[in-house]
């Protein structure tokens, strides 16, 4: 990855891992970045996953030609990015780390030492000169933890973003930016809209000309379009007109319930009419289509009394995440006793700003005249209703 004269790319593709934090499936692998800044003072930014030590290691020195790093950033600690710190201190003795003060309180937990005596503290609108260039670092309080900062190099005019503007995928593999970045956002940092507003005021007062975050490709044209996709996302607003119907099935009948409203939305040309099986699927990529759309339908069978497990966790993860600013259905079956509408509307109780449909579709088992009525009803209250702001 090209950057410019004066920064080089470092960094490692890691097509070992299958789970990124455990969780998130990624089958294109992850990119760990990391960049040196050539000067008349050289700062290398952040690290990488404790694994790739000595392919970065290595990286690092073909990127010197003979010269010696004289800082380190660490602009944030969790370990994809801050795992060869220690590596990185031992092999180049005489380099200072640059970070704030909460990163060092971490460094201390995750080494066993804070480097004492080789550490430089920053705050906010700090600066470090390097030579033709000098760094600011601004502080991003939980974006997504509490001691990230991010860093803009005035001479080249480039946001280093820490993980902001990242995606899932390895620099190797050709992919789109927009879906893989989604389901980053959304998963990762999308509890913290509040934050990451508060870095885009900031963010807006530079003259950007790249964005280098440390997940996924150097952002270089149509900045526009990515920040505002960010604020898009980071506001809680959706981003398109459309419908993700949401369904959990044990025998079939929820399923077919739900393909067939799928249908009779397609039929009235709904904008975009997303369906997603919730034992199946993706789940971070459910997610993410719940924050897409502007209308939710949650369909689920009555399970022990509540509603069947995967939606349980949906729901959990969309609320955990801040879920609001959407119109909101319900389709409920239950052969005795359905309860799994009033459920699944109780957990979403503290969603902010959520519209919900007039319509609440009650199947007794299987679809007859007057649930198949119902699928009607709401079908025309969906396609009807204005856009949510």
């Amino acid at each position: 990855m090209i950057i410019s004269e004066t920064i080089k790319y470092v960094g490692v593709n890691d097509h070992q891992i299958d789970l990124f934090e455990g969780q998130y499936a990624v089958p294109n692998g992850m990119a760990y970045n990391s960049y040196v800044i050539l000067d008349d003072k050289i700062a290398v930014m952040d690290s990488v996953d404790v694994h790739f030590a000595d392919v970065w290691l290595a990286n690092i020195r073909q990127a010197l030609a003979g010269r010696q790093p004289d800082y380190l950033v660490v602009q944030h600690m969790e370990p994809d990015h801050s795992g060869s710190v220690l590596r990185f201190m031992e092999a180049f003795p005489e380099a200072t780390v640059v970070a704030s003060a909460k990163a060092f309180g971490m460094m201390q937990s995750f080494f066993g030492t804070d480097f004492a005596g080789r550490q430089l503290v920053v705050r906010e609108n700090d600066t470090l000169a390097l030579g033709s260039r000098t760094l600011t670092f601004l502080t991003a309080v939980m974006v997504h933890w509490p001691e990230v900062i991010v860093t803009y190099d005035s001479a080249d005019k480039v946001l280093f973003s820490a993980d902001a503007f990242g995606k899932f995928g390895a620099l190797d593999v050709d992919e789109d930016w927009e879906d893989e970045a989604r389901r980053y956002y959304i998963g990762i940092v999308g509890k913290y809209g509040v934050q990451v507003q508060a870095l885009l005021k900031k963010a807006a007062a530079l003259d950007i000309a790249m964005i280098c975050p440390l997940h996924g490709p150097a952002l270089k044209q149509n900045l526009g379009y990515y920040l505002g996709l960010y604020n898009t996302w980071s506001a809680y607003a959706p981003e398109e007109e459309g419908v993700l119907i949401a369904y959990t099935s044990v025998y079939g009948n929820t399923k077919k319930a739900a393909q067939q409203l799928a249908q009779l939305l397609q039929e009235k040309n709904c904008p975009r009419v997303a369906v997603c099986d919730l034992a199946r699927c993706d789940m971070a990529e459910a997610v993410a289509a719940a924050f897409r759309y502007s209308k939710l339908v949650l369909a689920s069978t009555t399970y022990n009394g509540g509603v069947f497990p995967t939606m349980h966790t949906f729901i959990n993860q969309l609320t955990e995440r801040n879920f609001s600013n959407r119109t909101v259905a319900f389709v409920e079956n239950g052969s005795w006793g359905p309860v799994a509408a009033r459920v699944m509307k109780g957990m979403l109780e503290k969603s902010k700003n959520l519209t919900y449909a007039d319509t609440t579709v009650k199947i007794l088992s299987a679809l007859n005249g007057e649930s198949e009525a119902q699928l009607a009803a709401l079908a025309d209250e969906l396609c009807g209703s204005a856009p949510q702001a």
